[in-house]
């Protein structure tokens, strides 16, 4: 027989029992779309993990007071995230002195935040406050103006805003050289950032020494975050060994349970967050393959009946010259077809999916926004690819055992 004849008999085979065919192939259409749904999830995801790794700087390193205890039992340098119970002291201009000697390291500074409330117009918004060293921010920053300026060395009551703050919290937009105030202290507003999307978009940055004075609790040569910029990302971890040493030697602390800073590298914690989100689509695509197998298990279990129901069919066909190959052809086409059907309609179900994901609450990483999350042609081949092979397969033993069947058994067959 041709391979033409071949589809013919299996396409008869699947309208004639409609019912049986439709019910096979929905349990393949839930498979096949809950896989391309979160594989297309799953590589947005990633694209946009990419993009934030992208923007971020890799080479940053920040050391915070205190310590988790829980942090110690994580492996690998620069272990960022922990619970448990912790030491909190403070960080000074000395630690900033110990480390400047550190080889790898391309700059270093202190930082104080707070969140104030800052005064435009008449209105009071209590926003975040960076007070920052201009001298050196302006070369470990990875942010950019929209508007204006970076702070200078020379800078004192001004201010670098978020792109949040210029609009957004007040009635009328903050601009360029326009005045807020900040517990009473006048300050001009000399650069608007670029949309960062976040936290970052309500940030205000200020020079240090003028932050020192409208920060409550906030002291000369005490930093509530020391930031260090690597010469490069391969020297991160080393950097993070050498400045954990200098510090625990600086600080005359001898014990690990005695440490009382933390150092976190901005690389570390992107590694985490990669590997998190590779955790999360295996993890869904697992579930999804669940779903694929019980549909490989009706197509399998329908073909068996069909297989009963034409048993004396097969018997005829043999009679008058059909051969093993020719049986076994036709089933196969058959289960082929019922995975190929499913698989096109599973696409389709997989692409409503992705398409309905940011309505279903389901957000990306940037800034919190819903992100479109779309098929791509390939995902799509694959989704169909997937389903007609799932289909070969679970027909794969009913085909088989049809093709064996003697024509006298099968003629004989009640």
């Amino acid at each position: 027989m041709r391979n033409s004849t071949y589809m013919k008999m299996a396409l008869n085979m699947l309208l004639h029992s409609k019912l049986r065919s439709w019910l096979t192939i929905i349990g393949i259409v839930i498979g096949v779309g809950a896989v391309v749904g979160i594989i297309s999830l799953g590589d947005a995801m990633e694209a946009n993990v990419q993009s934030r790794l992208a923007d971020m700087d890799l080479t940053k390193i920040t050391i915070s007071p205190g310590y988790s205890r829980a942090q110690s039992n994580m492996p690998g340098p620069g272990r960022g995230w922990g619970g448990g119970s912790t030491t909190d002291t403070e960080l000074t201009d000395d630690d900033v002195s110990a480390l400047q000697g550190i080889e790898g390291i391309a700059y270093i500074t202190g930082e104080i935040s707070g969140r104030e409330e800052v005064t435009y117009t008449g209105e009071t918004a209590t926003l975040s406050i960076t007070g920052v060293d201009p001298q050196v921010w302006q070369y470990m920053t990875t942010l950019e103006t929209e508007s204006g300026r970076m702070l200078k060395p020379s800078d004192k009551y001004v201010a670098v805003i978020g792109s949040g703050v210029a609009s957004g919290i007040y009635d009328q937009d903050v601009g360029i050289n326009q005045v807020v105030t900040i517990n009473g202290k006048s300050v001009r507003i000399v650069g608007i950032l670029a949309e960062e999307g976040g936290s970052e978009d309500r940030q205000i940055y200020m020079p240090i020494d003028a932050a020192v004075y409208v920060i409550e609790d906030a002291e000369e040569d005490v930093f509530d975050s020391i930031t260090v910029k690597a010469q490069s990302e391969e020297l991160v971890d080393s950097v993070v060994t050498k400045i954990e040493d200098k510090l625990m030697i600086s600080r005359h602390i001898v014990r690990e349970d005695d440490r009382d800073f933390s150092v976190t590298a901005s690389k570390s914690m992107a590694e985490s967050v990669t590997e998190m989100t590779d955790s999360i689509t295996l993890f869904l695509g697992a579930i999804a393959a669940v779903s694929l197998l019980v549909g490989a298990v009706g197509i399998a279990n329908t073909m068996f009946t069909s297989v009963l129901e034409k048993t004396k069919e097969i018997g005829t066909m043999k009679a008058i010259g059909a051969k093993n190959r020719d049986i076994l052809m036709i089933f196969v086409y058959n289960s082929a077809m019922v995975g190929f059907v499913g698989g096109i309609f599973g696409v389709m179900l997989g692409g409503l999916v992705s398409a309905l994901f940011p309505y279903l609450g389901v957000t990306l990483m940037r800034g919190g926004s819903g992100t479109s999350i779309s098929l791509s042609p390939g995902l799509m081949t694959f989704g169909l690819t997937l389903a007609v092979l799932i289909g070969v397969i679970s027909g794969a033993v009913p085909a088989y055992r049809a093709s064996k069947l003697k024509p006298v058994d099968a003629l004989r067959y009640e």
